[in-house]
């Protein structure tokens, strides 16, 4: 709910600030129908997850929901390809490098945004630590997201292929999780979290470096901004799932400790032992699942994304129209 003041605040401004210039690309009708299908199909997905925890993966709610969803966004998708004005065109999506880097970094933050919900409990319950405290023991992640995007990503990415940056980021990231599964109710914030979060901003900083670069690259003029929105798009769409999708392992795994466990803990102490062992185990087992999710980003990453080096001192454009083109670097295969 804290979240809503400022939407109401950012769709008032869109509306009697924002003013699209004459002859801009924009003034299409809306695909009402691509929105609609769009969003329904994605809440469905996602409120299937959420089922799923509660009422199980076998619960006829839980598999109306997923099928719905695939339903929904099939025909989504056939209506883009029908409508004079899509939503999205299905052109953008289709290239095999933009459509390599939006699924990668889909991925990427499908398993990034399990690990932030998981050691924000772990912090906050398990360790005792303050908001505060929790917000400051995040910071060498950041740390490490500016110094693999800055130092290493933009020094590399004009002088190797992005797949070179893009696969080993996300496989270091990949390692920096697995070093989380071995989490335990005392585990050391120097000796495990603090390594495994520097890893783990190390890896995305890089990765996402030549991702956000590639997400426009060879696009039409007029498909420049939803290749730019589609980044975004991306990110909140497996921010949604990875959420609702580990946090749904989690507290299966985390049920069945305590259930398996419970009955030997005779004293009070020894029971609330039981249960933070077992909500670190449906931490650790989620993890896993995060792990195997990044290695999956990096062998796409390292499979669909093709291009070569970038040269930067050349862009797209020359001669009539050269004025309405996107520049973008020139990629040598």
């Amino acid at each position: 709910f804290v979240n809503i003041p400022f939407a109401i605040i950012a769709a008032l401004g869109a509306y009697f600030v924002i003013r699209e210039p004459a002859g801009g690309r924009n003034r299409s009708p809306l695909d009402i129908p691509g929105v609609i299908l769009s969003t329904l199909g994605l809440v469905s997905l996602v409120y299937g997850f959420t089922r799923a925890e509660s009422n199980g993966w076998s619960d006829s709610t839980t598999i109306g929901l997923f099928v719905a969803s695939a339903v929904l966004l099939a025909a989504f998708v056939f209506t883009e390809s029908k409508v004079k004005a899509p939503l999205l065109p299905l052109r953008v999506i289709t290239e095999r490098n933009r459509g390599g880097v939006y699924l990668s970094l889909g991925l990427a933050i499908i398993a990034m945004f399990g690990l932030f919900l998981f050691l924000t409990y772990y912090l906050q319950i398990v360790k005792g630590y303050s908001p505060v405290k929790t917000g400051f023991a995040f910071l060498p992640m950041i740390a490490g997201m500016i110094t693999g995007s800055t130092q290493i990503g933009a020094r590399l990415m004009t002088r190797v292929p992005p797949r070179l940056l893009m696969a080993p980021g996300f496989a270091l990231a990949a390692l920096g999780m697995l070093l989380l599964t071995q989490m335990e109710v005392n585990s050391s914030y120097a000796g495990l979290l603090l390594p495994a979060q520097l890893l783990l901003g190390l890896g995305m900083g890089t990765a996402f470096m030549p991702a956000m670069s590639l997400a426009t690259y060879g696009v039409q003029p007029k498909d420049a901004g939803v290749a730019s929105a589609m980044v975004n798009t991306s990110q909140q769409v497996g921010g949604a799932i990875g959420t609702a999708l580990l946090n749904t392992i989690a507290a299966s795994a985390t049920t069945s400790y305590i259930k398996d466990h419970i009955g030997g803990a005779a004293s009070k102490s020894q029971q609330q032992l039981v249960q933070l062992q077992g909500m670190v185990n449906g931490y650790t087992n989620a993890i896993w699942f995060a792990v195997g999710i990044l290695v999956v980003a990096a062998t796409i990453a390292a499979t669909l994304v093709n291009t070569g080096r970038p040269d930067m001192s050349a862009a797209s454009g020359a001669g009539d129209g050269a004025e309405d083109e996107v520049k973008v670097p020139v990629i040598a295969h």
